[in-house]
């Protein structure tokens, strides 16, 4: 719980100064994770790509928690039916709750809870969410940012 109640506050301590490469914590329990979702989910809108989707963060520095992955968490409410959108990074999904089906390419791909599936870089993806559903995503997102590589489109 150290690390939580230094870094994950939303604040710092006064005497923090060797900046990190890495997040200062790596505990990002799913509890409060769900409960933003859910949150957001009743404050609405949906984005019409992702539903809601979070991006996890070092809190000491508001970037990725490592300099070379980012790390998200996304909401799709049932029946939720994505846009097709694409990226530069390829993306490693794992389904926490829910099942669904992506269409990444051509190619359909049903998923359900603890499924783990991976979008390749520029492949247009689209997510469908039978019931209420959650999933965890990482990729190289950060490192291409850093080196002014990263894209998206939506479709």
């Amino acid at each position: 719980g150290d690390a939580q109640a230094r870094y994950a506050a939303n604040m710092l301590l006064l005497e923090y100064t060797t900046p990190r490469l890495s997040s200062p914590i790596f505990s990002y329990p799913y509890s409060r994770s769900r409960e933003a979702l859910h949150q957001l989910q009743k404050n609405g809108p949906l984005d019409s790509i992702h539903g809601i989707k979070l991006q996890y963060i070092n809190p000491v520095t508001g970037g990725a928690p490592m300099p070379t992955i980012g790390a998200f968490l996304q909401l799709l409410p049932a029946g939720f039916g994505g846009q097709k959108y694409r990226s530069s990074d390829a993306t490693i999904y794992c389904v926490v709750e829910g099942s669904g089906d992506s269409c990444i390419g051509e190619e359909t791909f049903a998923w359900n809870q603890h499924d783990v599936f991976i979008v390749p870089n520029w492949y247009p993806v689209s997510h469908r969410a039978n019931d209420e559903s959650v999933l965890f995503s990482f990729s190289d997102r950060p490192v291409q940012k850093a080196l002014g590589l990263w894209r998206e489109q939506a479709l």
